[in-house]
């Protein structure tokens, strides 16, 4: 789906801020080490499930040069003068199961000062809108139990949910059909 490569929505947030959802691209890299930049060590921590100090230059590959078939990632973005800036993004990863066929893990994160405004739900609305177009049957996602405004999306979807408790994690099984 090369055309998912120049996927571009212009939205409002619940603040009146207007922001941009779009594919990522490779030239996004500086914005990411940016945004990256930008985000408390708990949202790190959280996104990761580790500490992470800074992304490598094999960190921005992969998370900006994709195929956009097995893997599709999506920012969004502000124009804060004349800079675009990443506010958060959003992706998801095809995984093929004999069993369940074509799923894919999602994840998201969401720079400090926008949280609570919509944006995950709405990145979410459009990976799910773009697997289903793809034949993603499922979503999972390993969530945080302490993540409670992640595991609000997830819940707040819409969709068939399922929960499995491991501890500190909670896997979420989010069915797209």
């Amino acid at each position: 789906m090369n055309e998912l490569r120049h996927y571009f929505v212009v939205d409002t947030l619940r603040n009146g801020t207007t922001v941009t959802i779009r594919a990522i691209r490779p030239e996004d890299k500086t914005r990411l080490v940016s945004a990256f930049k930008n985000l408390d060590r708990e949202s790190i921590y959280t996104r990761f499930f580790q500490y992470v100090r800074e992304l490598t230059d094999q960190d921005l590959r992969r998370a900006t040069e994709i195929d956009f078939d097995r893997e599709v990632a999506l920012v969004v973005t502000v124009n804060l003068g004349d800079e675009e800036t990443i506010i958060g993004t959003g992706r998801y990863v095809v995984f093929e199961e004999a069993h369940a066929g074509r799923s894919a893990e999602v994840a998201f994160i969401v720079e400090e000062d926008y949280q609570g405004l919509g944006i995950a739900s709405r990145i979410f609305r459009h990976l799910v809108q773009i697997g289903r177009q793809k034949d993603v049957s499922r979503f999972t996602a390993d969530v945080l139990s302490g993540n409670q405004a992640m595991l609000k999306v997830f819940a707040n979807s819409g969709l068939p949910m399922k929960q499995q408790r491991d501890g500190t994690v909670v896997h979420v099984t989010l069915h797209l059909g």
